[in-house]
């Protein structure tokens, strides 16, 4: 596998989460934010649920009205909160998920790339291979047709290479030359 290529495949999916990631945090800001706006709001009408309840008691002395009125007011608010809360926790999985499967995605197509890469590495090696055997087999006979023609006398009719036998190195001893 094709190291550098792999690399760079991985920097390409590192360059394209964090979009999705600035999306999230992005999200989760909006999320704060509103919760905070929403805990700031709450808190202006639970003071002014505060006053007007000092106000009744202190005018017609209603605690329990300016108690039942908090409440559902406290209560509203909170039940806002958590459904933004939940809306908001629900949006960012769904970009987690999200994010995760496009990061598959790549990844699956950078090992098919590679495999792909890999195999046509293979198929050109084996033509080259090839191409260098039938070229040393064509220098070998020529090289044997050479010699034949040289020592016609000194050396018996060569067989074809498909008959010698195995282990054979299809090299023929030659005399020396004699010396005086």
């Amino acid at each position: 596998m094709d190291e550098e290529l792999l690399l760079s495949q991985l920097d390409l999916v590192r360059e394209n989460l964090p979009v999705a990631f600035e999306e999230a945090e992005k999200i989760v800001r909006q999320r704060d934010e509103i919760l905070l706006q929403a805990e700031e709001y709450a808190q202006e009408i639970m003071d002014a649920a505060e006053r007007r309840a000092d106000q009744i008691l202190d005018e017609l002395g209603i605690i329990q009205q300016a108690e039942l009125e908090a409440n559902q007011i406290r209560q509203r608010v909170q039940q806002e909160c958590e459904a933004i809360q939940e809306q908001t926790l629900s949006e960012i999985e769904r970009m987690r998920l999200q994010a995760q499967q496009e990061m598959e995605q790549i990844r699956q197509l950078a090992l098919a790339d590679c495999e792909d890469i890999q195999n046509g590495a293979d198929d050109y090696a084996d033509r080259v291979l090839g191409s260098i055997e039938t070229q040393l087999n064509d220098m070998l006979r020529i090289v044997r047709n050479g010699r034949d023609a040289l020592l016609p006398d000194m050396i018996p009719p060569r067989r074809s290479p498909d008959s010698d036998p195995p282990g054979a190195s299809g090299l023929r001893s030659v005399p020396s030359p004699k010396k005086n």
